[in-house]
């Protein structure tokens, strides 16, 4: 007990260092004009200038360590090197524009578009539809909401700086769970590299990148849970390490509000671990008794994740159970080519492939004797399941998306390359009659190589970058000073629809395809980006009909018939575009098992439907803005 408090008390003290490094970072950044990254070189000499600093700190922390003296320096070191490191990597490239990476594009739309909804309103609501609980777990997006609310900035604002400064603050507290698992240096190390991992490989979805930084040192502890000695009385056994079992069973429950994907891998590596340890000590000891303990350790564990969940899953549960019934979701109809093929980034001619080859090296010589490289085994053991029961899945028309499992993966791979590296160097060291200078040179490849990778991580995130540069922003600027698109028009789309239909955002319907505009003001949709995003209690397939269905009405009578015989709440708003028949709307339907699994659609609606007294019609810009009279 005086372990886990000192260890939460820890985690409280370098979260709130890490979040003062982030915010002061970020907003140093934000008090110069930027040249755009993509189009100058002068972002990414200062995000290596910053980079090095960060190594610095951590290096010093290390001899710190290593030396046994003035621990609370080192300590302090390493949380302000952890998330100095994450803020300038990414903050540095990003301080010209206000979006974060992807920026509105892609699935960041809908990310953002949820992170707006929660900024509105501490509610757990839909990010698109009315009065429907959500389906896809709030915890990230509902704190960034609460952030973005405290500080009076919009959704869309708050995204990069909340991504940025929470990936900050689960460095320190990864590092402060590596603390209790391996010795002070090592934690130091195995932190900093699987940092750097995430943040090249897994930060464009900022809200899985918290679990798969925390992934690997929950592993190590869940094998501390599962796999004790037992006594010659197992179901006596009064060793049964409830702290690892809490913390096990808390960090289950954080991924099932974070992220359902990594929720899942993480629970089949639990089992899989369970299944293991019972295995063990019913051979050890000649009796079924002997799995008694991990039996119940593991039910305990998925009691304590099952009560964190329900904080967001409640509502969707209790509406799916007693409300209207869902429709076949299509959330898991995604192959694209690399979910069709087991990951090998082993094999990679980088320096990515040098540690995770690291990695898997050592995790072979020493999972007979390491409890650490048994739990990172079980781990990258999953992981390469859950590909294969993936790949069987789409038999049955459906799949488990194990393309996004790469970046945990290359984590659990990369932190055992540092385990490899360490004891690998030593093993070399004392082969040739332990030379005076090869530590000398084993550190000196160490921070050459670790430097290398990390000034080539905003090269990683090049794409990324550039979108952010190129997509038109909520103040309607593009941050790489090009013209902007349509989204510069939203904010007098806004003006309209708040005065012609009177109504507070939250209570008003917009029926658009440029659903981009509900990623910057919180109105509610009446259809939403694609199938694969929308709740499944929405009834997508349904509500596509339906607007079908409306477009062959030939009288506005029969159209203001439909929509208010609509067995949804009819929209108050619709955002058009015209085109040479009349209004469009560019639909998607869902198109699995092709590759890409959406195709667009446009329907049309006849301009004389809307020429009536209870209808308002508004050019603005491109767009066919029509409002329902008051």
């Amino acid at each position: 007990m005086k372990r886990a408090l000192g260890t939460a008390v820890d985690g409280v003290l370098a979260a709130l260092v890490a979040a003062v490094v982030a915010a002061v970072g970020l907003f140093a950044l934000s008090l110069v004009e930027w040249p755009a990254f993509n189009s100058s070189n002068v972002t990414r000499a200062l995000t290596t200038l910053g980079q090095v600093l960060c190594v610095a700190l951590l290096a010093t922390a290390i001899v710190l360590y290593r030396r046994g003296t003035l621990a609370w320096l080192a300590k302090v070191l390493t949380w302000g090197g952890l998330s100095g490191f994450v803020t300038v990597t990414l903050g540095m490239p990003l301080a010209a524009t206000k979006l974060y990476l992807f920026g509105i594009s892609v699935d960041q739309e809908f990310r953002t578009e949820y992170l707006t909804r929660l900024t509105d309103s501490p509610a757990l609501r839909d990010m698109t539809y009315p009065d429907i609980p959500p389906f896809y777990p709030a915890g990230w997006f509902w704190i960034g909401g609460r952030v973005g609310n405290l500080l009076g900035m919009d959704g869309w604002e708050v995204f990069k700086p909340f991504a940025i400064g929470f990936l900050a603050v689960t460095a320190v507290v990864a590092y402060t769970l590596w603390r209790q698992l391996v010795r002070a240096d090592l934690a130091v190390a195995v932190s900093a590299v699987t940092t750097a991992l995430v943040v090249a490989y897994a930060s464009p979805e900022a809200y899985s990148a918290v679990i798969a930084l925390l992934v690997a040192p929950a592993l190590l502890l869940a094998w501390g849970a599962l796999n004790r000695p037992v006594p010659d009385e197992p179901e006596r056994s009064s060793n049964w390490g409830w702290g690892a079992v809490v913390g096990t069973g808390l960090f289950l429950g954080l991924a099932a509000t974070f992220y359902t994907l990594y929720l899942g891998v993480a629970a089949f590596a639990v089992t899989l671990m369970a299944v293991v340890s019972a295995f063990l000590n019913v051979r050890a000891h000649k009796t079924w008794r002997a799995a008694i303990p991990v039996a119940v350790r593991l039910v305990v564990i998925a009691a304590i994740s099952g009560l964190v969940a329900l904080t967001v899953w409640a509502p969707y549960l209790v509406d799916a159970l007693t409300g209207a019934p869902a429709t076949s979701g299509t959330a898991l109809h995604y192959l694209p080519e690399a979910g069709a093929e087991l990951p090998f980034p082993v094999f990679e001619f980088s320096l990515l492939g040098a540690l995770t080859m690291a990695g898997t090296l050592w995790l072979a010589v020493r999972t007979a004797t390491s409890r650490r490289a048994q739990a990172l085994s079980i781990g990258v053991v999953s992981v390469y399941l859950w590909t294969l029961l993936s790949m069987a899945a789409t038999v049955a028309g459906t799949t488990l998306l194990s393309f996004r499992l790469e970046a945990v993966l290359i984590v659990l791979l990369g932190a055992a390359g540092v385990f490899g590296f360490v004891e690998g160097a030593k093993a070399i060291y004392q082969a040739v009659g332990e030379p005076s200078r090869f530590k000398v040179a084993a550190v000196t490849v160490a921070t050459i190589g670790a430097l290398a990778f990390a000034q080539n991580i905003p090269q990683v995130l090049q794409s990324e970058i550039t979108v952010a540069y190129s997509d038109t922003d909520g103040d309607g600027n593009r941050a790489d000073k090009r013209p902007p698109s349509a989204v510069s028009y939203y904010s007098e789309v806004d003006r309209a629809i708040t005065e012609q239909v009177g109504r507070p955002r939250d209570e008003t319907i917009v029926l658009t395809a440029d659903t981009s505009f509900l990623s910057y003001y919180p109105y509610f949709g009446f259809q939403g980006l694609t199938s694969h995003y929308a709740n499944p209690l929405a009834q997508f397939d349904q509500r596509a009909a339906a607007i079908e269905d409306w477009t062959t009405a030939e009288t506005p009578d029969e159209l203001v018939t439909k929509l208010d015989e609509s067995r949804w709440q009819a929209p108050d708003a619709f955002l058009f575009r015209r085109g040479a028949d009349g209004y469009t709307l560019r639909l998607a339907e869902d198109v699995y098992p092709n590759d890409p699994n959406v195709r667009r659609y446009t329907v049309t609606f006849d301009e004389s439907l809307f020429e009536d007294p209870r209808f308002q019609v508004t050019d603005i810009g491109p767009f066919a803005l029509v409002t329902r009279a008051t």
